[in-house]
């Protein structure tokens, strides 16, 4: 059968970090025989060789090449395409992973959409990477309707007849910015570009060690060097005019301004600094007319002319007054509505902690002069920020704490100018509600809710928090389809983070009163502090000291709207003299089915059956052992995990 996609892998000294890149590749969904990985070891002296080789012989799979050391990762995957077999090559990092299904979603959509490159979504944890890209699926990027530009790391699958047909492969030798010189040609000669947003398809990490070879403090005067030969592959297939100001902006923006802000440009030596500062000037008076910087925000905008201008003090005391400022989300409601939880909160910018104010008659003006001084400067970008409120945008991301994928939620919001004293001056709040659909969040976990604020020269990201203890929303855990989502507030932090596959105590069963649980006949009713929204069947456990017995319950939303009412038929005719404990399954159609202890106990007894508290700990324990003792192995660990709340 012929091999769809062939993964490309750099090896240099990983160390125990290759492990996880390993053990994604083997859990690949894409059947064994249709991809192969190419390890191209580049001279590693640590044990990684002789593991790739083992490796190797026990997975037909995994193919080892070993090499001189060349110095950079552009040679050992110009190896990997020369010996792949692949309708497309993937490249992949040694110390990064992949999704479990990232190969199969990526050559399938490539192949839909006939593109010649596929972006997979990217999660970083403890790295950058693009956020705006992965809004949506793009079947048809171009670097024209879509921030591909963003995306210059080789994480991409790539046709191989496309490599083939235009010649197109790595820099080689150690230099820097190989990978993007080869993306951005390929971008830019590619027939077609897909992007998948709807899978983490990469998981670039940053190691403990911190050793990955883009944290390695490099040389400016090298670096910028090669930055130069990506902007000539942008020359020489673009014409001058917007297209190509707005790829450069990238490089502007990202390469030299940005490194040149706040406390990332502040805590570098004094001499690095002065170092990186020049060479960075030298570039954008030789590189960038005036349309590349003028499509920048207000704050990149002053950045910019003042390395133009060769003005270091005033690029220093520029990102001092930037090292202040902050965005802050507070949040509003939170509170489950039709099935959804529904996110508000306000959030605005602030400056040492208090919230910034801006000119309340402010009107938009270019930056037609470089600022005499960081004064005017700051009163521009303040004046500049106000004139373009209308375009602030507020978001909501969820990003799961162990994975750091993330995804955008829908998020309606307002802008509002608020007063300040006399009115001369305004803070600029924006008011949004987001509308969270848990069944569309991948696996259960801890999620944290992250705002995304866009303002004026700033995008900055936030936890949705803190809220005061006094007064902030505690809803219930919802059940969303047989899946407990527990919307709780952190701690010491008093952040928002949801729990998908919530069990145990934290499901807050606990809290249930006796008194307030009521028999009728063989039935029992009890009100739960649980959110559904309609009928929900579930399973009880019923649990003495000599016997289990199992029964069906419906889950139905209270009709006073808070909570739900769990309604049960009790076995009553095998109901002997004896104290049951009960305990619930949420999801009673899981392959392991968890049981949650309820704090009540029913008594039968002269043809009665009576809702008592639940034995403490000490009495649950004898009744679980006498329990096991009767009943025998095969329920042993169902029984020991019957606790009150779970616990």
């Amino acid at each position: 059968m012929p091999v769809k996609v062939s993964v490309i892998i750099p090896v240099y000294n990983p160390g125990i970090y290759i492990e996880d890149c390993i053990t994604s590749l083997q859990r690949q969904s894409l059947p064994p025989e249709e991809y192969e990985v190419i390890f191209v070891d580049d001279g590693s002296t640590d044990a990684t060789p002789a593991r790739l080789d083992a490796l190797a012989a026990e997975d037909p799979r995994m193919k080892v090449i070993h090499q001189e050391n060349s110095g950079w990762s552009g040679k050992p995957r110009n190896v990997g395409i020369a010996a792949s077999r692949g309708e497309f090559v993937m490249f992949v990092d040694n110390d990064d992973y992949l999704g479990d299904e990232a190969l199969e979603r990526m050559y399938d959509y490539g192949v839909a959409n006939g593109a010649d490159v596929v972006v997979g979504k990217m999660a970083g944890k403890g790295r950058g990477v693009p956020v705006e890209l992965f809004r949506r699926n793009h079947p048809r990027a171009t670097v024209e309707n879509a921030p591909l530009i963003d995306s210059l790391t080789p994480h991409k699958m790539i046709r191989r007849a496309f490599l083939d047909r235009t010649g197109l492969r790595f820099p080689e030798g150690r230099r820097r910015l190989e990978d993007h010189v080869f993306i951005a040609e390929a971008y830019l000669r590619a027939e077609n570009v897909s992007v998948v947003s709807d899978y983490v398809c990469y998981y670039h990490i940053r190691r403990d060690d911190s050793s990955n070879a883009g944290f390695v403090r490099f040389d400016p005067v090298g670096y910028f060097k090669n930055l130069r030969e990506a902007l000539d592959v942008v020359e020489r297939y673009t014409e001058p005019g917007p297209v190509r100001d707005r790829l450069f902006r990238r490089w502007l923006r990202v390469e030299m301004v940005e490194r040149l802000r706040a406390r990332r440009f502040l805590n570098l030596p004094d001499d690095y600094r002065k170092e990186l500062f020049g060479e960075i000037h030298e570039v954008v008076v030789e590189r960038f007319g005036p349309g590349v910087a003028d499509g920048l925000q207000p704050t990149q905008q002053v950045v910019a002319a003042l390395a133009a201008a060769d003005r270091y003090d005033d690029v220093v005391s520029f990102a001092e007054w930037e090292a202040g400022i902050a965005p802050k989300a507070a949040p509003a409601h939170v509170e489950w509505r039709d099935g959804s939880l529904s996110i508000g909160f306000t959030a605005e910018y602030t400056s040492g902690g208090e919230p910034m104010t801006f000119p309340a008659d402010a009107e938009a003006a270019p930056l037609n002069d470089v600022p005499k001084d960081v004064t005017e400067a700051v009163e521009w970008v303040a004046s500049e920020t106000a004139a373009r409120f209308g375009q602030a945008t507020a978001d909501l991301l969820l990003r799961e704490r162990s994975s750091a994928a993330q995804y955008f939620q829908p998020v309606k919001f307002t802008r509002e100018t608020v007063p300040v004293g006399d009115g001369e001056e305004v803070r600029l709040v924006l008011r949004a509600t987001a509308t969270v659909d848990p069944a569309g969040l991948p696996g259960d976990g801890v999620w944290d809710a992250v705002v995304r604020v866009k303002l004026g020269g700033w995008t900055k990201e936030c936890r949705l928090g803190p809220a005061p203890r006094a007064t902030r929303p505690t809803p219930d855990v919802g059940l969303v389809g047989d899946r407990p989502v527990l919307p709780y507030w952190t701690e010491p932090h008093g952040n928002l983070s949801l729990e998908l596959g919530a069990r145990g105590k934290r499901l807050g069963l606990g809290s249930v009163q006796p008194m307030d649980v009521t028999v009728s006949g063989d039935r029992f009713r009890a009100p739960l502090p649980l959110h559904v929204e309609g009928d929900s069947e579930v399973r009880l456990r019923f649990v003495s000291s000599s016997r289990i017995l199992d029964a069906s319950g419906t889950l139905s939303p209270a009709p006073d709207g808070r909570g739900a009412v769990l309604e049960a038929a009790m076995p009553a005719k095998d109901l002997s003299r004896d104290t049951w404990r009960v305990a619930l399954c949420l999801a009673p159609g899981a392959d392991r089915p968890r049981f949650t202890g309820l704090p009540f106990a029913l008594r039968a007894a002269d043809g009665q059956v009576l809702v008592v508290p639940a034995p403490g700990p000490g009495v649950a324990l004898r009744l679980a052992r006498r329990a096991r003792r009767v009943v025998g192995t095969a329920r042993r660990k169902v029984v020991s995990r019957i606790r009150i709340g779970g616990q």
